[in-house]
């Protein structure tokens, strides 16, 4: 029997196998034939379908802002997805560690354990994202003192300070990745007329994507739909505009972590004084975060050294801790 652990983002699903390590890293996206409701592709195939399906063919993304917004296409994906995982018998009932945003509600959260138990799990464990961000991120949380970690993943930026191995004080907001993108794609609507899709915009996100000190002589072509005539159009876009278009929505995320500081007793904040800051999940790789983000909070931040992977790393970290948590 394999224990395994589930990072179930709103833009990408990570397996890990205790034993194995990650196994499994792709965008949480299902295509399904509308006709007879079949699973044609999942992960990094189905992805590759959005927004060019034929019409009986629809390309889904089943979770929304950390949490399941179609719960029968979520446990599909999970399901075709285990089987892409080579030597995992699921008939041997594993544990699963599935890790959800820090303030969903009891009913998401059922859900997402739901899911799990008809994946045939022998048992389910549930843990916040940013508490195993930090252990992936190489945080010693069980110490008294005070670590804070910001995790900004697909759908929600969850921030969290943690002491003695558990959360003394968190918030998550449903501003992230995804609201990056749709930022984007307004953006150049916008200001150029022009319409883009999804992939484009996450493709620009990853290639131009800043929230400080944009340069104005990084350059991208982008190719798109004029809203004027209907009619594919390029333009050039710089990575100073698109930090125009971003710079809200890191600001945002900035004053929902000064409330969390506000909230924290003057012991643990002396303690984050001195070590900082860690900023985890794929948006911490947006250019200029940790500056704009040490500027306003006058306090030392660093980018986790692998952010897209941090949940599932510390997936792993707690697996060999399952037997304690079985007790």
């Amino acid at each position: 029997m394999k224990d395994i652990g589930i990072d179930l983002g709103t833009a990408n699903v990570l397996i890990y196998v205790k034993g194995q390590g990650i196994v499994l890293n792709e965008p949480s996206v299902l295509a399904i034939d509308q006709e007879t409701k079949n699973v044609l592709a999942v992960g990094k195939e189905a992805n590759e379908m959005l927004g060019r399906t034929p019409g009986k063919v629809k390309a889904i993304k089943p979770l929304k802002d950390g949490v399941i917004a179609d719960f029968e296409y979520t446990e599909a994906m999970l399901t075709n997805m285990l089987k892409k995982v080579k030597g995992l018998r699921m008939w041997s009932k594993p544990r699963i560690l599935i890790c959800c945003p820090s303030n969903i509600t009891p009913v998401e959260k059922n859900a997402i354990r739901e899911a799990a138990e008809k994946l045939g799990a022998k048992k389910v464990f549930m843990d916040e994202e940013p508490k195993v961000a930090a252990l992936g991120a190489g945080m010693d949380i069980s110490l008294p003192g005070a670590n804070m970690v910001i995790d900004i993943g697909g759908g929600t930026t969850d921030i969290a300070i943690l002491s003695l191995g558990g959360i003394v004080n968190s918030s998550s907001i449903r501003v992230a990745g995804n609201s990056f993108d749709n930022a984007i794609i307004e953006y150049i609507r916008d200001k150029y007329k022009l319409l883009i899709g999804e992939r484009t915009a996450e493709d620009i996100k990853i290639n131009l994507g800043a929230v400080y000190k944009g340069d104005k002589n990084n350059k991208k072509e982008i190719k798109g739909r004029s809203l004027d005539n209907g009619l594919p159009h390029t333009i050039v876009i710089t990575e100073k505009e698109i930090e125009e278009a971003l710079y809200p929505h890191a600001i945002s995320i900035i004053k929902e972590a000064k409330k969390v500081l506000e909230n924290t007793s003057p012991e643990l904040s002396a303690d984050i004084v001195d070590k900082g800051v860690v900023l985890t999940g794929g948006g911490a790789l947006v250019k200029g975060f940790a500056s704009l983000f040490e500027k306003e909070l006058n306090i030392p931040v660093f980018v986790a050294e692998s952010p897209l992977t941090c949940v599932a790393e510390g997936c792993g970290i707690m697996l060999s801790n399952l037997n304690y948590l079985d007790r």
